[in-house]
This record gives C-alpha cells, sequence and structure tokens, in this order.
C-alpha cells in the first residue's frame, strides 16, 4: 500500500521517497513493524482471551508442568496472524501473484484452525474439527496454490546453466523466462529436477503430466508441513522458535533466489519477483519472534491450530513459490521427525494390539517432544534442544547446494 503512495511521490522528484523501491528497506519495515504490533496487541488479545475464558484443555496430566498449563489463554495464532498481514498490506506489492497467494494460504489455514480451536473450547469437543475436514481444507488450499502456479502467467523461472571453462565452474541464465515444472534438487550438478522428466515416455503429453505430478505434489507438501507444526506444537515456544529458524532460511533462499547474481552462487534457479516474498517472510519471522515475547516458557498464551496450521502451510508454500519444497526434510526435520513419531507409534500401537492382543509403544509418547517429557527432561531444555537441531538443519540445507 504505502509503496504505491511512495512510488507516486519519487515520480514528483520528492527527495529520499526512492528509498521504497528497495526490497532490504520494505522487508526491515515490515519485519521490525510485525515485532512490534506482536508485542503491542499480544498483552490485549491476550487479556481479551482471558476474559472470555479461552483457556486450553489439558489431556494428558500425568506430563511434568503440565497442570500449570491449565486454562492458558490458546488460539493466541490470531496474534500472528495480525501481525503477519497489517506489514504485508503496508509494505508489499499486492499486484505480485507470490504475495497475493500468501495472503490467501495465512487467512485460509488461520481461518481453518480457528474453526478447530472454537469447536474444542466453545463447543467444549476436544477433537475440534474432524481430521478429514482439515485434510479437505489443505488439499483445496493446495489445489488453489498449484493451479494458480500453473495457470498464471507471471509464474515464470529463468533456469541456470553450468558449463566448464578454464577448468572452473561458470553459472549463466537462459535469455528468456519460462514455465517450467522444475526444482532445486541438493547433492545434484545444476540443482535442477524437472517433475515432468518422469513422464518422458509420455510423448506429447509429459509436459501436461508434470504439471499434473507439480499440484499433486503441492498439495501433498502442504498438507505434511502443515500437519507436522501442528503435531511440533506442544511445548512452550517449540513451533515458534522452530518455524522462525526455518522462516529466516527460506527467507535467505528467497532473497538469493529473487536476484540473478546471487542465485548464481548458488547455482540455483533465477525467479522473477520471488524477492518480493522477501518482505513477507520478514514480517512472518518479526510476528514469531514477537509471539514468542509471550509464548515462551513459562507459557502466557498458545497459539492453537489458528496459528499452528498456518504456519506449516505457509512454510510449504513459500517453499513451493522458490522451487525449495525438495529441501524440506532436511529444514523441517523437526517437524518432519514428530510426524514420523506419531505415524511409528501410532502404527507400531495398532500392530501390536492385533498380533499380541495388548497394544505396545515405542516411545514413551508421541510425538517425540512428549517422550522426552516422559523422562523427565525439562520442558525449556528440550525446546531449546530442538532450537539448536532446527540451527543446524537450517546451516545444512544452505550447505547440502553446495555439494554435489
Amino acid at each position: 500500500m504505502f509503496c504505491y503512495l511512495f512510488d507516486y511521490l519519487s515520480s514528483l522528484d520528492i527527495p529520499g521517497m526512492g528509498v521504497f523501491k528497495y526490497i532490504s528497506f520494505r522487508s526491515s519495515l515490515a519485519f521490525i513493524s510485525s515485532l512490534l504490533i506482536a508485542t503491542i496487541i499480544g498483552r490485549k488479545i491476550i487479556d481479551f482471551l482471558q476474559k472470555k475464558q479461552v483457556g486450553e484443555t489439558i489431556r494428558d496430566l500425568d506430563l511434568a508442568g503440565q497442570m500449570a498449563k491449565k486454562g492458558t489463554p490458546t488460539m493466541g495464532g490470531i496474534i500472528i496472524i495480525i501481525s503477519i498481514l497489517i506489514p504485508v498490506l503496508c509494505f508489499a506489492k499486492l499486484n505480485n501473484v507470490y504475495i497475493l497467494l500468501m495472503i490467501i494460504t495465512t487467512l485460509w489455514l488461520g481461518g481453518m484452525g480457528f474453526l478447530d480451536d472454537y469447536i474444542k473450547v466453545f463447543k467444549k469437543d476436544k477433537e475440534g474439527l474432524k481430521g478429514r475436514y482439515k485434510i479437505i481444507g489443505q488439499v483445496c488450499i493446495g489445489l488453489l496454490v498449484g493451479l494458480t502456479l500453473y495457470i498464471n502467467d507471471d509464474v515464470v523461472i529463468r533456469e541456470n546453466i553450468t558449463s566448464e571453462r578454464h577448468n572452473k565452474e561458470v553459472v549463466h541464465y537462459s535469455s528468456v523466462s519460462e514455465k517450467s515444472t522444475e526444482t532445486t534438487i541438493p547433492f545434484v550438478k545444476g540443482n535442477n529436477f524437472d517433475y515432468a522428466d518422469l513422464f518422458s515416455w509420455a510423448g506429447e503429453y509429459t509436459q501436461i503430466l508434470g504439471w499434473i505430478f507439480f499440484v499433486l505434489v503441492v498439495v501433498f507438501v502442504l498438507t505434511a508441513v502443515s500437519n507436522g507444526a501442528n503435531l511440533t506444537d506442544g511445548l512452550d515456544g517449540l513451533s515458534t522458535g522452530v518455524s522462525a529458524i526455518i522462516g529466516i532460511t527460506l527467507g535467505i533462499l528467497a532473497y538469493l533466489s529473487g536476484h540473478i547474481e546471487f542465485a548464481s552462487y548458488l547455482n540455483i534457479m533465477y525467479i522473477p519477483n520471488s524477492e518480493e516474498l522477501v518482505i513477507f517472510i520478514c514480517a512472518f519471522v518479526g510476528a514469531l519472534i514477537g509471539f514468542l515475547w509471550y509464548n515462551a516458557y513459562p507459557a502466557q498464551v498458545f497459539m492453537g491450530d489458528t496459528g499452528s496450521l498456518m504456519i506449516g502451510g505457509v512454510i510449504a508454500v513459500i517453499s513451493i513459490i522458490i522451487r525449495k519444497e525438495l529441501l524440506l526434510p532436511i529444514l523441517c526435520g523437526v517437524f518432519f521427525v514428530e510426524s514420523v513419531s506419531v505415524i511409528i507409534q501410532t502404527t507400531y500401537f495398532k500392530y501390536t494390539k492385533k498380533k499380541y492382543g495388548e497394544g505396545r509403544r515405542v516411545f514413551l509418547m508421541a510425538p517425540l517432544h512428549h517422550h522426552y517429557q516422559k523422562k523427565n527432561i525439562p520442558e525449556s531444555k528440550i525446546v531449546a534442544r530442538f532450537w539448536i537441531v532446527s540451527i543446524l538443519l537450517a546451516v545444512l540445507t544452505i550447505v547440502t547446494l553446495k555439494i554435489r
């Protein structure tokens, strides 16, 4: 919004107005604004939620420290959503297809999570929104994102091409931008993988099958990461801190992907107009850090599904737009392990119950962070260690692009 005003003022040759053209300046404003908004309105929203008795219901009181959390306000994801959207609307270019997709994703998944929390808190139904309806909602937004990336003419890339010159690797880019089903893959020379190559046997239908598969990948990635973030949200500050680290990493990758000179250093494809995503990502990270002011141990508010479903979906869509979704098993390793621990626990319990008549467990409790709680490791220490692991995974994610 403001960028259009300042563009106009700049056209009138008013000194200093041209600074709004710089992504770095607008991103800094977005980060600072979201951080301040989250900390300022956070207290007011927490007081409001307490007044309305919007408290967390604790299921397992055997876990250390869980009794103290009973009644802590939930649905705090509202703080994160507001803190993201206001700076984005103020400082981003709203005619950018990527920004529009991020706003829609935030509102869609945030609204779905809000409905889930509303049913739990006000309808006193501990199960919340039925699982199948959550999946349907995630699939729908996944289809919307995937089809938009397929149909919209502004969604293009310029492929990175590697050549040898005087025994030195040189990266240059195709002269024209084109629609493509290519994505970034680590450990491979050129760092590119084309989904359409999976259907090279299909002749003239290769590209269309490649795009269909791409859309299905979008749906799967969005659903998986959204649910992974949801499962990770179980300890004070855990999901918030891990997501902020992931967001910073994606911000770096988005910035590099949107600048052809920087993209060539990592030998990744150049994605025109993706640099505008950095503004959204800075608002996203600022909102998470601001929310962490109240969500750090001992938490004064929980984000609930209002925040966790949205956070995972936002991370997934950003990674898909900048064609880094195949890096998510590394970057979102904490989400991945938490999800896998639940799958292993559930599968093994059902298998042993059927075979032996009594269900057995691999972990003391799932998701994995509760396993460590059961081992009487202090909650704050578990969270700090998961943050450290996330930092290591973030560094590894970027390093993998140089290992070929």
